[in-house]
């Protein structure tokens, strides 16, 4: 396989379709703005583009744009623009609002898709005990060391046509829904007088809403209507949630080259990989990463991507010591630098590179090709982090994160085994227009191709609003603002806005950044740095000094000679 890549290393926006405006359109009207044109190579949509329910858009339906955000004459006007599109393919798991899902509670055994998903007690056959509740208790010790989203066991019991419960493996969320019942069904469905059957909806709806399922239901007087009202529940029962898919179905990879196509069609030249580590799945195993199994599928998918001159991004968070990064990059993929936005508030904080600089080395080195960030979606990555920057400046940088609001994950609710910090990068640098600027300098000298958070651009606050709306799982809203038009427009206004588009102007038209341009990075004193990209005669040079805050940017070419492009 090659390992040339075919998208170019120009910069990356990254929003929902509805982060600015409420539509794709309206983001589109925005990047036909002058203050835009140019700033772009690409576009990062996240998969709320797509039909979907749950998790902001990583619960997929189908792969239809969804037609409240977007239209494919929106994907159109950015082909026009020369944008590039990026997006995702889940790779672990489907909505349970899928159409083969649908089709499994539909037809159950009879469903061409009952393979299409994980049925827990085929997998685990003759490596557990059944239980009363009809899920296999895997033995002990094939589940010792199995890494596990949430509490309890990966599964989700689904009610077959014939009645039978089914378990199916399930590793991100769930919810069980019973809708409320009246008395007309009750009578219609299961031949109960009416008087009866107004009481027994009254009693039933009142437990449903305190929580309660329904096998918990006392009915009281009316008992004797209990198994069939129970059933009549069970029958009817909606769920929400994410399945997990089977890696081993032919049809699982069929729909792998389906949606490939179809975001090929839709414009894309990269794709991010989603839970992407969670698809391998063997009794005994971690069950994340599974090795060597993680890698085969990798590349069998890499394969099917390079027909439709797709680049992949295999999205993983693990620690800088077990050298993920590495492997995948190895494989032929690009990866996620997901160490920059940690290194650079240590580097603000210390007033130092020492810790960046080996990245970069790294990076050089070994060959690396990476997507970097200040700030995405998701939080501030810690994680990745361990056994590049010291612990007791990790726990430092958590501290001071918090102190300016951010909100800290916690691995999958263990406490004190961190994973992220969810705050606007903004915030994270104590609100700082030089900060920020100069942080956004940096990143666009760094090697890779730089990806750009829209809240990030219009330096967007914490928005503490927007997670007690959302409640106990909102802490992400934290940095997913939705901003009108209007505010947007307004946004633009500031300098520190203008400026950022003038570097990303910069960094996506002048010829020395590449792939292919050779990079160099020196430190006269701890504090300041200097970055070279040179290509074919074409140079580009940063220095920043982090006592000051400044820094300059040269450019030199055969045509125009040398000259300073910023100086702050």
């Amino acid at each position: 396989m090659k390992n040339e890549l075919m998208i170019s290393a120009g910069p990356m926006l990254n929003a929902y379709p509805d982060s600015i405006g409420g539509t794709l359109s309206d983001i589109t009207a925005l990047l036909q703005r002058p203050e835009f044109a140019q700033a772009f190579q690409a576009f990062y949509i996240l998969p709320s583009i797509f039909n979907t329910d749950l998790d902001r858009g990583f619960s997929v339906i189908d792969y239809e744009l969804n037609s409240c955000y977007a239209r494919q004459e929106d994907l159109n006007v950015l082909h026009d623009l020369g944008i590039a599109l990026k997006f995702d393919l889940i790779l672990n798991h489907a909505s349970v609002l899928s159409p083969q899902f649908q089709d499994l509670l539909k037809n159950g055994e009879h469903s061409r898709y009952k393979d299409f998903f994980i049925n827990w007690n085929h997998f685990w056959a003759g490596h557990g005990t059944m239980t009363p509740d009809g899920y296999i208790q895997p033995d002990p010790k094939l589940i010792e060391h199995m890494f596990f989203r949430k509490p309890g066991l990966p599964i989700l019991m689904v009610r077959m046509p014939d009645g039978k419960e089914v378990p199916y493996w399930n590793t991100f969320y769930q919810e069980v829904q019973y809708p409320e019942i009246d008395a007309l069904e009750l009578v219609r469905a299961l031949h109960i007088q009416y008087l009866a059957a107004e009481r027994i909806a009254s009693l039933v709806n009142a437990a449903l809403q305190r929580g309660e399922k329904p096998s918990e239901i006392d009915f009281g007087a009316l008992a004797e209507h209990r198994a069939s009202v129970v059933d009549y529940l069970e029958a009817h029962r909606r769920y929400l949630g994410q399945m997990d898919l089977n890696i081993d179905s032919p049809l699982v990879w069929e729909f792998y080259e389906d949606t490939l196509h179809r975001l090929a069609d839709y414009g894309a030249q990269l794709i991010r990989l989603d839970a992407f580590a969670y698809a391998s799945k063997k009794p005994g195993a971690y069950n994340f990463l599974n090795e060597p199994e993680t890698w085969q599928i990798l590349q069998r998918v890499r394969s099917i991507a390079e027909k439709y001159c797709l680049d992949l991004l295999p999205e993983i968070h693990s620690s800088y010591e077990d050298k993920t990064h590495e492997a995948l990059c190895a494989s032929g993929c690009m990866t996620y630098d997901f160490f920059l936005p940690g290194l650079l508030l240590d580097a603000f904080e210390h007033q130092s590179f020492a810790y960046l600089l080996r990245w970069i080395e790294d990076i050089q080195s070994k060959g690396l090709r990476v997507v970097n960030m200040l700030g995405c979606h998701d939080g501030i990555p810690l994680l990745d982090l361990k056994g590049l920057l010291p612990e007791a400046r990790i726990q430092e940088m958590i501290g001071l994160l918090q102190q300016r609001g951010g909100l800290v994950k916690d691995l999958h609710g263990a406490k004190n085994i961190y994973y992220q910090v969810n705050c606007t990068y903004y915030s994270a640098l104590g609100e700082s227009d030089k900060k920020l600027l100069l942080a956004r300098a940096i990143q666009l000298f760094m090697p890779g191709k730089p990806q750009v958070w829209y809240l990030d651009l219009f330096a967007g606050k914490n928005d503490m609003e927007a997670v007690q709306r959302a409640g106990s799982s909102g802490h992400k809203e934290i940095n997913r603002t939705n901003l009108s038009f209007e505010r947007a427009i307004a946004m633009l206004q500031q300098d520190v806005v203008r400026q950022q588009l003038a570097l990303l102007q910069f960094r996506n038209t002048f010829p020395a950044f590449t792939w292919e341009s050779k990079i160099t990075a020196v430190s006269q004193a701890p504090h300041q740095l200097s970055i070279t990209w040179s290509h074919k005669k074409h140079s580009a040079s940063l220095t920043v000094d982090l006592l000051s805050l400044s820094f300059c940017i040269k450019k030199s070419s055969p045509s125009d000679g040398e000259s300073v492009v910023f100086k702050i």
